[in-house]
């Protein structure tokens, strides 16, 4: 059959060469055997109804099984010899029977096979039923033992390809975790570095040009004066676009709202957790390193959630209130107790910390185990003319 398994084939094709092999060997042999062997005329005839049951019959099946294994006790009750086509009872007995019909099975083919070489059925002498119990029990007894051995076999070979596939599935996920890892790093590397050098723009060009600009606005001078003014003014703007331009990359050409917005719907995505942005009062442009450290430490919160917080929903909330922008990220997660000392490699709340008190501003925090958290950072409004 075109596709069929190897296997398939040698199990469906060995019975038929058993059993020609089992007719020409009892042909021949039969002159010689006196009367442990019928007439030849009739067992080749049941030796015809046997190929001919095969041929018609399902294989493998229980209805196969079962008539060729009575047909192979009737062959050997007629000539021993049949003992090589009753033989394959013990090789397909595990395919074509339920479970629980196996022994059952294995018995009747071990009593055959075990008639067959102790000189037929039923025994004559007392040594040969004594020589037929034996045979029976060493014929299923290795029957039962070779099952056995393949039967672990075929175990262990499933169970190692499914170790195999699980293996295959988490070196994918490893490599494609790996790669997202190794994107993430690159990027939060070049948006530290735009941060850092924002900040030092800020603390020294930029601040160092003010002062310039400043005392030259409160003398009296010339036209040099002036001119010096003007460049002043000049190069305080130009270090002002520098750090606008080195702010995060969420907020090129965004407002933070929208950034955040943005922030947050990707987390969400990425994550398959319900989260919401949401933002009170009027929004009114920020100073850039107050827009980016807002920013940071939503998306330092969101990462904290996706990692410890086992969350459902989460909501980011900002507020502009005045003088002051507060941004609140709560979930319902599992919390944690937050009068716990903080672990050694625990750099996100501490880097969030850092942050926010670099602009004078406070954050707090709140949890408690199967009570959620809720981050909470407030900063001083500065408009983003302030220098």
């Amino acid at each position: 059959m075109t596709g069929e398994p190897v296997e398939e084939r040698w199990l469906r094709w060995l019975p038929f060469g058993l059993l020609g092999l089992s007719s020409l060997v009892a042909v021949v042999a039969s002159p010689s055997m006196g009367d442990a062997a019928a007439p030849v005329p009739p067992t080749l005839a049941i030796a015809g109804a046997t190929a001919a049951w095969m041929l018609l019959t399902p294989s493998p099946g229980a209805l196969h099984y079962v008539g060729r294994t009575a047909l192979a006790f009737v062959l050997c009750w007629l000539n021993p010899l049949y003992a090589i086509f009753g033989f394959f009872g013990f090789i397909d007995a595990w395919d074509a029977l339920d479970r629980r019909w196996v022994h059952v099975a294995v018995l009747v083919v071990a009593v055959t096979q075990a008639g067959a070489q102790s000189g037929g059925l039923p025994p004559e002498s007392a040594g040969q039923a004594a020589l037929f119990a034996a045979l029976v029990l060493v014929n299923g007894g290795l029957a039962v033992a070779f099952m056995n051995m393949g039967l672990r076999t075929e175990q262990r070979a499933e169970e190692l390809a499914r170790l195999n596939a699980e293996l295959e599935q988490a070196m994918a996920e490893n490599e494609a975790l790996h790669a997202r890892l190794v994107d993430q790093a690159r990027l939060a590397g070049v948006q530290e570095e735009r941060a850092r050098l924002a900040r030092e723009i800020h603390d020294t060009t930029a601040q160092s040009l003010a002062g310039i600009v400043t005392q030259l606005e409160a003398s009296v001078g010339g036209e040099r004066q002036q001119r010096a003014l003007d460049l002043a003014r000049l190069a305080l703007a130009e270090a002002r676009r520098s750090m606008l331009d080195l702010s995060p990359g969420d907020l090129d050409g965004a407002t933070l709202a929208d950034a955040l917005s943005g922030v947050v719907a990707a987390w969400s995505s990425a994550h398959a957790v319900r989260a919401d942005a949401v933002v009170v009062g009027d929004p009114v442009p920020l100073h850039p390193e107050v827009e980016a450290t807002v920013l940071r430490v939503a998306q330092e919160s969101l990462a904290n959630v996706a990692k410890h917080a086992a969350a459902t929903r989460v909501g980011v909330t900002l507020s502009y209130d005045g003088d002051e922008v507060v941004l609140d990220v709560r979930d319902d997660g599992v919390g944690f107790d937050v009068g716990a000392p903080p672990a050694s490699s625990s750099f996100g709340l501490r880097g969030m910390r850092q942050r926010v008190a670099r602009l004078a501003g406070d954050l707090t925090l709140e949890s408690g185990a199967g009570r959620g958290t809720a981050v909470s950072a407030r900063l001083p409004a500065l408009t983003r003319e302030a220098a």
